[in-house]
């Protein structure tokens, strides 16, 4: 149905907002400054430039259009007669056929207008150039003024068209003005057709939607035919006939037997005839309506011959239903969707397509292995159990029943063992065996393994009564309080020796206590002092008294290597101070009133900027 869907046609806009669009775009996207003083190669590009863009907006435009109407060569038939009936065909061919030629003829204004473009000697000439070449495309779409209007009219009236899939299952009604149809329709799908009591209250096609057997199908209602030859019949008449001649849909021809929608039996049973050789191949029913106020049985007897003639020699089944009772529709539904379907089956069956599918098709069916019979075999206690009856106080229960019982969903918990057939019945709730690498496990589980657990637990708590574990801690504990007690012996004995005591002692042994205060006296290391404390302190030009820590000479080897690394950052700098670049660093505004800001016209008598 996307395929159909005529909704998505963008707008036609009229002649005037047309031009405005394109031309307004060109001056929108193109460059709008030029001088006398460029090149004149500069000023041809500039107007050949607009030329070919105002072209290139006005073929979007067009190809655009006749992209999204269509074209009636590739659209289903239904669709093409019925535009055809709508709009005639030839009109709307030569509307498009316009816009066509019209898109031609601009292309061929740019080409020869480029090409005098690249021959103009002057800024005056080359502008002249694309005025008269814009004034030429204008031109010509004025001329197709009737052709848009007469596409938008179009546009919209498609627009309101219903979206008919073609292919897929339909029921489709017909029949005289005012017969029920449209109420039909009301009662099997959602579609609100108006319903009124006098003819011809349907004007065109309705489609509506239902499910049935979990499939989806349109219905489509058609406007009331009367009983006169093709030619004269008018558009409202022909969109009907255009649905019966190319849906393949399961026709169902509406009667009144009542007469009160103004027409005669004998004149409901001729229009059949006149358009019965539109539902040929088609599954046909006819639908009498109004059953209410009078049935078949009731019409006189030769009314009741011509009925029963025509499903004699057309084969058509005859249903009936009132949709003012409702009595009967939902029947008559049924019965044409199955019919439908039936059909549609029967005409696949009969296509080239079922061959190849039925060659890969193969049916097996089993052969009897011997001679012996083998009847079912039904136990006697299903035999002899009477049926289940949900309203017996006395039926069994069934699961559902004991749900209910045991406190309902989520709380009653499912026995899948009741019913399981076993040798003992006490064996139902036994312990399924688990087999690992192909072997039981309980095969390898020492029966009396709970009773040396047992064992085992008392005599640790018969240690642990007795101390057992605690004495290994206190052991641990001591060990570690040993420790910290010699630790802290040692501790306050090398606060008690210092290096006075310790001169005084060697003095009374007769030693020289001169090395033992030269060793006290802290010294620095030389691997902790920088490279370039060495460097001064090498350097003779340096005095001992002033020796600093230079961190700008960290690193280097001696003076001259430091002079060359500043030689080398002076010569990299040369190049950005050459652009006066400023560093990551710098983030001062230097303009502190940007003259775009603050500049404009000034007003008589003052001097203020805005």
């Amino acid at each position: 149905m996307a395929l159909y869907n005529f909704k998505r046609i963008q707008p036609i806009p009229a002649v005037n907002d047309f031009l405005d669009i394109v031309l307004s775009k060109t001056q929108r996207k193109t460059p709008t400054v030029i001088h006398k003083q460029y090149k004149i190669g500069r000023i041809r590009q500039f107007y050949m430039r607009k030329v070919k863009f105002t072209q290139d907006s006005f073929e979007e435009k067009l190809k655009a259009m006749l992209d999204e109407f269509p074209k009636l060569e590739d659209i289903h038939p239904f669709y093409s007669d019925l535009m055809n009936v709508l709009y005639d065909k030839d009109h709307y061919k030569l509307a498009l056929g316009q816009i066509n030629t019209a898109r031609h003829l601009i292309e061929q204004v740019s080409k020869e207008y480029v090409r005098l473009l690249k021959f103009g000697d002057s800024l005056y000439r080359c502008k002249t150039l694309k005025r008269a070449a814009l004034g030429r495309m204008a031109t010509i779409m004025k001329r197709q003024k009737d052709s848009l209007l007469y596409l938008e009219q179009v546009r919209q009236h498609l627009a309101r068209l219903p979206s008919i899939d073609p292919n897929t299952r339909t029921l489709l009604v017909c029949g005289y003005p005012n017969v029920g149809k449209s109420s039909f329709m009301n009662k099997i799908t959602r579609a609100d057709v108006d319903v009124q009591p006098y003819a011809f209250t349907t004007k065109s096609l309705f489609v509506g939607h239902m499910d049935y057997k979990y499939l989806r199908w349109q219905v489509i209602d058609t406007p009331g035919i009367l009983d006169h030859p093709l030619e004269q019949m008018n558009t409202i008449e022909m969109q009907s006939v255009t649905a019966l001649a190319h849906l393949r849909a399961c026709i169902m021809f509406f009667m009144d037997l009542s007469e009160h929608c103004g027409y005669s039996v004998a004149d409901q049973i001729k229009l059949y005839h006149n358009i019965k050789p539109l539902f040929v191949n088609k599954p046909t029913f006819i639908v009498i309506n109004k059953i209410d106020v009078m049935r078949l049985e009731d019409l006189p007897e030769e009314e009741q011959a011509m009925l029963k003639d025509i499903v004699e020699k057309d084969g058509v089944q005859i249903a009936q239903l009132s949709c003012f009772t409702d009595e009967g529709v939902m029947d008559v539904r049924n019965m044409a969707c199955d019919k439908l379907l039936s059909t549609r089956v029967d005409f696949k069956l009969r296509g080239s397509k079922i061959n190849d599918v039925i060659n890969k098709i193969h049916l097996a069916e089993p052969v009897a292995r011997d001679d012996i019979p083998r009847p079912p075999v039904i136990p006697e206690a299903v035999k002899g159990r009477p049926l289940y009856d949900m309203k017996d106080p006395k039926r069994r229960k069934l699961e559902r029943d004991l749900e209910a019982e045991g406190g309902g969903p989520g709380v009653y918990n499912v026995d899948l063992k009741k019913k399981y057939m076993l040798k003992n019945p006490d064996w139902k709730y036994d312990v399924i065996p688990e087999i690992m690498d192909g072997k039981n496990v309980a095969d390898f589980v020492d029966p009396d393994i709970e009773e040396k657990l047992d064992a085992l637990e008392r005599e640790e708590e018969r240690l642990m009564g007795e101390g057992y574990y605690d004495t290994e801690e206190e052991m641990v504990d001591s060990e570690e309080e040993r420790i910290k007690k010699v630790a802290e012996t040692i501790k306050e004995k090398k606060k008690l020796i210092s290096i006075d005591e310790m001169e005084e002692k060697l003095g009374q042994l007769g030693l020289d206590v001169s090395s033992v205060r030269a060793r006290s006296q802290t010294r620095k290391r030389k691997r902790t002092e920088s490279v370039g404390d060495e460097i001064i302190r090498s350097s003779s030009s340096v005095p001992r008294a002033i020796e600093t820590h230079d961190r700008s000479i960290s690193g280097m080897r001696d003076i001259k290597q430091k002079n060359e690394s500043e030689k080398q950052k002076k010569i990299a700098q040369r190049k950005p101070n050459l652009f006066a670049k400023a560093s990551e660093s710098d983030r001062k505004i230097q303009s502190k009133k940007p003259k775009h800001l603050y500049s404009s016209k000034s007003s008589i008598g003052k001097r203020d900027w805005r």
